[in-house]
């Protein structure tokens, strides 16, 4: 008989899925090969998932909730196993992100992460570390879901002009976030300015942060270094980053004429006229 690995379904959001998938099998008199064959994976791939050694997809769950007729307790569950795959020190922030009513942030180097496309978000994080990093993608892909919700929270971004001009994935990974980004013009909860090189000195020089507002809750600034993040609802913080904040819009282009930039920046610098594996200098 097989060796059969017993998992602690207390130990992680990951084991509890791993341990209700195969419960749910077994009761539903299905082998490996059989849920395997009817959600479109291999056998092997759905041991891997109840033994823990796998993270599963929002796509897996969502078929073997047809599959099992578990009525979307897998579709429930994997949001909570994907949150877990995030560094630890950043889950409690992401927490709090599903929670704000209004997200305000200031990005200095990259694309803001709940509107990154998943290429470009798997370029940004291969930069660290790669071992995990189909899981960290993933997790990053679920953040996103908050502006999907039936009242999603309001989210206003600056993005510094570097930005758009810095070829993170190459061009066509640009072109592509580019493009992402400008399809938000059509809905009414994201918001986005661009802090164009021609504003000089401005109020954020030191870097990147985000202001998070709640219905029920102080409001916190969260802010990162090189190996962590920081949260904070200290009311001399708050309201500093919101004076500072203020005057990052006041000096950002309109939203309109932000839109004009993007469009402008991914057609001349990664316009498909270019050579495909030309890579921007910034």
């Amino acid at each position: 008989m097989a060796n059969i690995r017993e998992l602690d379904p207390s130990a992680s959001p990951l084991d509890y899925f791993g341990y209700e998938l195969r419960r749910k099998r077994e009761a539903a008199g299905m082998r490996l090969a059989d849920l395997g064959s009817v959600i479109f994976c291999t056998g092997s791939l759905v041991g891997q998932i109840e033994t823990a050694k796998k993270v599963p997809t929002r796509e897996f769950a969502e078929r073997a909730d047809a599959a099992l007729m578990t009525d979307g307790f897998f579709s429930r569950l994997v949001g909570l196993v994907l949150r877990s795959q995030l560094p630890t020190w950043f889950q409690a922030y992401a927490d709090m992100e599903a929670k704000a009513t209004y997200i305000s942030t200031y990005q200095a180097q990259m694309i803001y992460g709940l509107l990154q496309t998943e290429p470009y978000a798997r370029a940004v994080l291969a930069t660290g570390v790669q071992e995990r990093l189909d899981e960290l993608v993933a997790a990053r892909m679920e953040r996103q879901r908050i502006l999907t919700r039936e009242e999603p929270p309001l989210t206003w971004i600056i993005l510094d002009e570097a930005a758009l001009h810095r070829p993170v994935g190459g061009r066509e990974v640009m072109r592509q976030q580019l493009a992402h980004l400008l399809s938000f013009l059509r809905g009414k909860w994201v918001r986005i300015q661009v802090l164009p090189f021609e504003a000089g000195e401005h109020a954020s020089l030191i870097g990147s942060f985000n202001i998070l507002r709640f219905d029920d809750h102080p409001d916190m600034v969260y802010t990162e270094d090189l190996i962590s993040g920081h949260m904070t609802a200290s009311p001399d913080t708050v309201r500093e980053a919101a004076f500072r904040y203020a005057h990052l819009q006041a000096s950002a282009l309109s939203v309109e004429d932000s839109a004009a930039l993007i469009t402008r920046v991914m057609e001349e610098r990664y316009g498909q006229a270019a050579r495909p594996d030309d890579r921007a200098v910034a």
